[in-house]
C-alpha cells in the first residue's frame, strides 16, 4: 500500500497515544468485523490509556476485556481471524507476549504454510515495548527483534504520530498476521498529524532527516534520540542522515543501502541487547550488500546486556542515549 495524499491538507497537534486511539476508532467504525480484545482494554481504557472511551462508544462486544491469560486470548484472536473476523489483540507488554509465543509462532505464523495456502490468519497483535519508564525488568525489554526472526508475520514499529495513526488500517488489510510494537516512551510524545495523509506504506523505511556524512539507522523509541543526536552533530558540522526502519520484518534493504551509498558510514541504534540483535542483522546486510560503499566500520549503539534496571540513573545508563549516539558517530567519521 503506497502513501496517498489529498490535494490539500493541514496538520494538527496530537499525541502518539491519541493517534493510536484514532486509528482504532476508525477501524471499528469502518468494519464491523473489527474488535479489540486484551487485558484492561475496556472499563480501564487500556493499561496505557490507548482505548480510553472506546467501550462506551462501541460496547462490550467490540471492546472485550479478557482474563489474564495471554496464551488463551491470543489463541482466541487467532481463532476469530480464521473465522472471518478482524481481531486486534492487545498484549500489555512485550515481556508478557512470551506467554503467547506458542500461539504466535506455532499457529499464527505457520497455519498458512501448513494448510497449503488455505488458511489465512488476519490477526493484528499490538503490544508495548521498550524501557525508560522505571517499570522494572519484567515490563521493559525490547524483544521485537525476536519476532522479526519469524517467517510468516509482519513486524511494525511506528515511531511517529502519522504512522501510529495509519499503520493499523494497513495492518488490518493484510491477510497475514501483523505484530505492532509501540514504544512505551512514545505514548505521551507530541507531534503534528498530517491530515492530508490517509494511508501509509508498510514496506518501506523513511528518511526522517537527510544528511551526507553518516547514516543513523534506527526505529521506534530510539528515533527521537537519533534526531536529537543529529541536531547536536550538526552544530559540529557533521551531517547525519536518520533512517526510520518502520517495518522490522520485512526489512527495507533498498532504503538502507541507498542511504549508505550517500553517506558511506553507518551507525545502527537499537535499544535491544547487542548480541543476536536486529542491529547485528542490519550490520550483516550492509556488509553483504554495500561493503565497498563503506569508508569506516559499521558502529552499533545498543542496550547494555543486563536486565533493565529499575533505578532511573541505571536504566538511563543501560539504554542508548543521544550522547552515546553522538560518540559513535564521531568515532566513525573521525
Amino acid at each position: 500500500m503506497s502513501t496517498r495524499k489529498a490535494p490539500t491538507g493541514t496538520s494538527r497537534p496530537t499525541t502518539y497515544r491519541e493517534a493510536l486511539r484514532e486509528g482504532l476508532r476508525e477501524a471499528l467504525q469502518q468494519d464491523e468485523r473489527v474488535f479489540l480484545m486484551g487485558e484492561d482494554v475496556g472499563r480501564y481504557g487500556g493499561c496505557f490509556g490507548v482505548s480510553l472511551g472506546l467501550l462506551e462508544e462501541f460496547g462490550p462486544d467490540r471492546i472485550r476485556d479478557t482474563p489474564l491469560s495471554e496464551s488463551g486470548f491470543v489463541g482466541a484472536g487467532i481463532g476469530a481471524a480464521l473465522g472471518g473476523m478482524r481481531p486486534v489483540v492487545e498484549i500489555m507488554t512485550v515481556n508478557f507476549s512470551l506467554l503467547a509465543l506458542d500461539q504466535i509462532l506455532n499457529n499464527a505464523a505457520t497455519l498458512l504454510h501448513m494448510s497449503g495456502g488455505q488458511l489465512s490468519v488476519p490477526v493484528v497483535i499490538r503490544m508495548t515495548t521498550g524501557a525508560g519508564r522505571q517499570l522494572g525488568a519484567q515490563h521493559s525489554h525490547s524483544l521485537e527483534g525476536w519476532y522479526a526472526h519469524i517467517p510468516g508475520i509482519r513486524v511494525l514499529a511506528p515511531a511517529t504520530v502519522d504512522d501510529a495513526r495509519h499503520m493499523l488500517a494497513a495492518a488490518l488489510a493484510d491477510p497475514d498476521p501483523v505484530l505492532i510494537f509501540e514504544h512505551g516512551g512514545l505514548y505521551n510524545a507530541e507531534g503534528s498529524l498530517d491530515e492530508s495523509v490517509d494511508a501509509v506504506d508498510l514496506d518501506t523505511a523513511a528518511v526522517r532527516r537527510s544528511g551526507t556524512d553518516v547514516s543513523v539507522i534506527t526505529y521506534g523509541g530510539s528515533l527521537p534520540k537519533a534526531l536529537a543526536a543529529a541536531d547536536t552533530l550538526a552544530v559540529d558540522g557533521i551531517s547525519a542522515e536518520v533512517v526510520d526502519l518502520r517495518a522490522l520484518r520485512p526489512l527495507d534493504d533498498a532504503t538502507v543501502m541507498a542511504s549508505i551509498g550517500r553517506t558511506h558510514r553507518a551507525v545502527i541504534v537499537d535499544e535491544a541487547w547487542r548480541s543476536g540483535s536486529l542491529a547485528a542483522e542490519i550490520s550483516s546486510r550492509i556488509t553483504e550488500q554495500a561493503f565497498y560503499e563503506l569508508d569506516a566500520p559499521v558502529q552499533r549503539v545498543c542496550g547494555a546486556e543486563v536486565p533493565i534496571p529499575y533505578a532511573r540513573q541505571l536504566e538511563e545508563a543501560a539504554l542508548p542515549q543521544p550522547a552515546s549516539i553522538v560518540d559513535a558517530v564521531r568515532r566513525t567519521v573521525s
